[in-house]
């Protein structure tokens, strides 16, 4: 099977046309119609990820984020990018990335995220109103999603989210009494749609890479809970492998062993 029918399989999942202007997803490096040896899931294709592809003798890198966001004007090695590129062109590995169009796709990255912590009734926090799949009025598209939970407190719930999602420390704010039913989640960047969260009902919101003023702009509205980045978006190599493994069950496909949040806490 060719590199290209992996990618095809993936955007079928979560078409292209879902990304932001700003984003890069797709084929980063490589060629899509070379044959596939095997498939190394990840969510930074770091330098230390393509040698792991290199030792496995794998030729598909699949990752969340882009390795690429930015245009390269050289390729002198001066950066962890550029020489994850060198190295890739220089053994044949192909790297893919399904970025904001996974995020917003439908059973996309938030949708994982509360499949981890059992919740139920989950929507789209934000419904963007797109047709990503050619089904006449069928709105699947959107950031965010929100659903129910067993009520417990707040302080109850962001330790399940802890364990769930291996988290060093979460940074919150609110009282963590608040009783919760209701909770918001967006993997990634998502303080943007803090008052979604609270128009919607949510008593918790979950999500990453918040500031200060959002947490203070927030007036303790709701319990707002930033988990890290790499965090909440981990587990989309587990949506990748999914979507693989139906398409072709016997491939050769693992997930990195090398791979490391890049943020560490003391």
């Amino acid at each position: 099977m060719k590199i290209k029918e992996i990618a095809e399989a993936i955007e079928q999942y979560a078409p292209l046309r879902l990304q932001e202007e700003w984003d890069n997803a797709g084929i980063q490096v490589g060629d899509p119609e070379a044959e596939v040896s095997g498939i190394l899931l990840c969510t930074d294709a770091t330098e230390t990820v393509v040698g792991e592809a290199i030792e496995r003798g794998y030729n598909l890198v699949i990752a969340h984020h882009p390795l690429i966001f930015r245009g390269l004007k050289k390729i002198m090695g001066r950066t962890p990018v550029e020489r994850a590129v060198a190295m890739a062109i220089k053994h044949d590995i192909t790297i893919y990335s399904a970025h904001t169009n996974m995020d917003s796709a439908w059973q996309g990255v938030s949708f994982r995220m509360a499949d981890k912590i059992g919740m139920t009734n989950v929507q789209f926090l934000d419904a963007n109103g797109v047709d990503p799949y050619g089904q006449q009025g069928c709105t699947t598209a959107g950031c965010g999603v929100i659903g129910d939970i067993e009520p417990m407190p707040a302080r109850e719930v962001l330790q399940r989210v802890k364990a769930a999602f291996e988290v060093g420390a979460v940074r919150y704010s609110g009282d963590g009494d608040t009783l919760v039913s209701r909770i918001a989640l967006c993997g990634g960047a998502g303080g943007f749609l803090l008052d979604k969260a609270v128009e919607q009902g949510a008593q918790l919101y979950v999500t990453a890479d918040m500031r200060y003023h959002d947490f203070l702009d927030n007036n303790q509205r709701i319990v707002v809970a930033d988990i890290g980045h790499y965090e909440s978006e981990h587990f989309t190599k587990e949506i990748f492998l999914e979507i693989i493994q139906k398409k072709n069950p016997t491939f050769a496909v693992a997930f990195a062993k090398n791979e490391t949040n890049q943020v560490n806490y003391l």
